[in-house]
């Protein structure tokens, strides 16, 4: 096993085409807990920088923002980081302020929850829009919510956000080619970064090869393949593949899967609130997978688990949403 001693400088970063230079480290911590417990997660940010991360990744809709603030503000003062330029951070405007005269605002609104002066990158969480709703985000949504999504107004507003310097890049999340194809055809600023499931069980490799094609850096999340949301259990944590492949490399399951990740130029969001796998999750830099790995996860059944639909509760019916657009599925 790697030594423990991972630091901040041995995580590989990469430039974003139009993220005004800030590097983002390869490896971030993802923030999704259900329910929320300030001080967990507070605490959980505190021990990942001390282990080494310096790239966290939050949402309007988790509601870690806050936790997530404070424990940047406590390292600061505990002298763990010398000034917030250290960090990467990402958070994402939720379905409810998919509307362009509400993207500033609500942008301003997770600065204020994070204490911070700006935000590294800020995504658009879904390409699905929500009538909108005051207060915290509601999950599931009424399906007559969902109204026709304006992708040229609301990426102008993330253009706006760049442009103000409270987002030092913009990108999305959960975009398809399809999405990304309308995009693009507006945008003066194109996305950074599209945040989507990947794992080695979720290859997305028709996506990867579009934004290859594009300059859109890919971001995965659920890289270890989730929290069984779909309750047909693990199929990265669970495989067999990965299992023998990490007993002959002396690793975790989870390193396995990371270093796939990786070795796909791909950054992995992985959470974890334990310290001991927060410096597993770093230990991925100094090995390789051979070709014999390589190969035998190609082959690995591909199943996604997050869908779009599970956006909307069952009762309704979908009024200005195409149920097909939110099921969208490229492999």
């Amino acid at each position: 096993m790697a030594s423990t001693g991972t630091t901040a400088a041995a995580v590989p970063e990469v430039t974003l085409r139009s993220g005004n230079g800030k590097p983002m480290p390869m490896v971030g911590m993802g923030t999704a807990s259900f329910p929320v417990v300030h001080e967990a997660v507070r605490d959980a940010v505190l021990a990942a920088i001390e282990v080494g991360f310096r790239h966290f990744d939050t949402a309007f809709l988790y509601g870690t923002e806050k936790p997530l603030g404070d424990a940047v503000a406590e390292a600061l003062r505990r002298g763990l980081l010398r000034s917030r330029e250290e960090l990467f951070v990402t958070s994402k405007l939720w379905c409810s302020q998919t509307h362009a005269d509400l993207v500033l605002p609500s942008l301003r609104e997770t600065l204020e929850n994070l204490q911070m002066e700006y935000v590294d990158l800020y995504l658009i969480h879904w390409p699905v829009c929500l009538r909108p709703a005051g207060g915290p985000p509601k999950f599931p949504n009424r399906k007559e919510d969902a109204v026709p999504l304006d992708v040229a107004g609301v990426w102008r507003a993330m253009e706006e956000c760049q442009r103000l310097g409270l987002a030092r890049a913009i990108g999305v999340s959960n975009f398809t080619t399809r999405h990304l194809d309308k995009v693009l055809a507006i945008a003066a600023v194109p996305p950074a970064v599209n945040q989507v499931e990947l794992n080695p069980a979720w290859q997305q490799r028709t996506l990867r090869a579009y934004c290859a094609d594009r300059g859109v850096h890919v971001a995965a999340y659920s890289p270890l393949g989730g929290q069984n949301w779909d309750g047909r259990g693990n199929a990265v944590l669970d495989s067999e593949v990965l299992a023998e492949i990490a007993r002959a490399r002396g690793k975790t399951v989870a390193q396995v899967a990371l270093r796939w990740i990786h070795e796909q130029g791909v950054t992995c969001i992985v959470k974890s609130y334990n310290r001991e796998r927060l410096k597993q999750n770093l230990e991925i830099f100094d090995w390789e997978l051979t070709d014999d790995d390589r190969l035998k996860i190609s082959h690995i059944p591909q199943r996604k688990v997050v869908e779009a639909s599970g956006l909307f509760s069952q009762e309704g019916e979908f009024t200005s949403v195409d149920p097909a657009e939110l099921n969208i599925v490229e492999e």
